[in-house]
């Protein structure tokens, strides 16, 4: 493994907590499945985390005949309408609303899933899919863009996608989550190692991102990363209260629904959906908004930094309110102060500064940690409960990994595709 570099590398390194030889690595394994980690899941936070992410296989391809489609109820748009029509920037338009956002039920109260409250959010565009390996090739060809994992050498890979030959070389993994080995050679052309390549795969989604790498392709395509309430507001669909995108039973009518792990995590997966690692962009049915993938298939990046605080008021959509304010040091105080306030509401503490609200949904000023949201392929109750429109979960954002991408979002339609 690379030696931790400075900047954003240190971040990066220094929540990988212990390492174990790789000879203790199947010891570990075999009582790991059961348990439920706590946050985190990419390169960078893996202790005690929700590491989420098998690397991606080339295997078990996927078939149209096993992905099934939603429930009508999920996706009826209203009276006479047909699919959502997509843009030429392959984004949809996901229509202002008030939403309740979070959970009075959280799964796993240590993400801050909880207290549900009501958000309302402006109208914006989505990305449809999440950016493919073939989308972000043209950004780097464009651009000449090195990621940063190409940067530091080497990215974390689930230890059941990686070649034999590739196991070899490796002699530590990460004590916490040891299915996680750190990879010389895996970037978003190698997922799995230097042995692997995305060329027969360029409708996948890409990997080994990080939440920088990911700024740096939006912004390139006259884009940005949608805010996590955004993010929340696009995967419900429409429908209020649900677990899930199409509603709350995961199978219904035993269909797959996400491309998720079924099996015992992290020693057999099935694939009884049609895929043992990561799913084309397209694979499944679109939810409400027509958004395809929203849950499972890889972890996406939000713009928020991470906090478990949230105000249990209405508050007004990010975007709007970050436009009505100069950008100062006076408007910094003011959403410090907002997000201590958030921090006494949850303790049961009235805040008197209700003018502040507005600016709570966007997350605190700053942070370590950038929200990440939906699950992945990996994911399974008994180890990622994640999959939940509500769930969440946090990693630095130099952060890269096997099972970690994104999508982007848009105020407007870009001017060019």
């Amino acid at each position: 493994m690379a030696a931790p570099a400075l900047g954003p590398a240190r971040g990066r390194r220094a929540r990988l907590g212990p390492v174990v030889s790789l000879p203790l690595l199947l010891l570990i394994c075999g009582a790991a499945g059961s348990e439920e980690a706590g946050a985190g899941g990419g390169a960078a936070s893996l202790t005690g985390s929700c590491g989420c992410g098998s690397a991606q296989r080339p295997g078990a391809q996927g078939s149209v005949a096993a992905v099934h489609r939603y429930s009508r109820e999920a996706n009826t748009l209203g009276p006479g309408s047909g699919e959502r029509p997509l843009t030429p920037a392959k984004m949809v338009l996901i229509p202002a609303g008030v939403f309740t956002m979070g959970t009075d039920d959280p799964q796993i109260k240590q993400d801050g899933e909880a207290p549900a409250r009501r958000v309302a959010v402006d109208a914006f565009y989505m990305d449809a899919y999440e950016v493919s390996n073939a989308e972000f090739e043209k950004f780097v060809n464009s651009t000449g863009y090195l990621t940063e994992a190409e940067k530091f050498g080497d990215s974390f890979v689930f230890e059941g996608m990686l070649s034999e030959q590739v196991k070899t070389d490796i002699q530590q993994a990460v004590a916490a989550a040891p299915w996680w080995l750190p990879v010389k050679g895996a970037n978003w052309r190698h997922p799995e190692g230097p042995d692997s390549t995305v060329q027969h795969r360029p409708d996948h989604p890409v990997l080994h991102v990080s939440w920088n790498d990911a700024v740096a392709y939006c912004t390139w395509a006259g884009k940005r990363l949608p805010t996590e309430a955004e993010w929340e507001y696009s995967c419900r669909g429409g429908l209020q209260n649900r677990l899930f995108p199409w509603g709350n039973k995961l199978q219904p009518k035993d269909q797959h629904y996400a491309n998720l792990w079924q099996g015992e995590f992290p020693m057999t997966n099935t694939g009884e959906d049609g895929f043992q690692g990561t799913a084309p962009v397209d694979a499944f049915p679109p939810n409400g908004y027509g958004l395809y993938n929203i849950v499972g298939n890889v972890w996406e990046w939000t713009s928020d930094w991470w906090t478990i605080y949230h105000s249990v008021e209405e508050t007004l959509n990010p975007l709007q309110a970050a436009g009505t304010m100069p950008v100062g040091a006076h408007v910094m105080c003011q959403l410090k102060t907002a997000w201590k306030s958030a921090a006494l509401i949850q303790q049961g503490t009235a805040v008197k500064n209700k003018d502040i609200r507005k600016f709570w949904m966007k997350g605190p000023p700053s942070g370590k940690d950038r929200v990440k949201k939906g699950g992945s392929y990996m994911c399974h109750k008994s180890y990622c409960y994640r999959y939940r429109c509500a769930a969440r979960s946090q990693n630095t954002p130099d952060s890269s990994a096997s099972n970690l991408g994104f999508r982007c979002a848009a105020n407007h339609l870009p001017t060019a595709d």
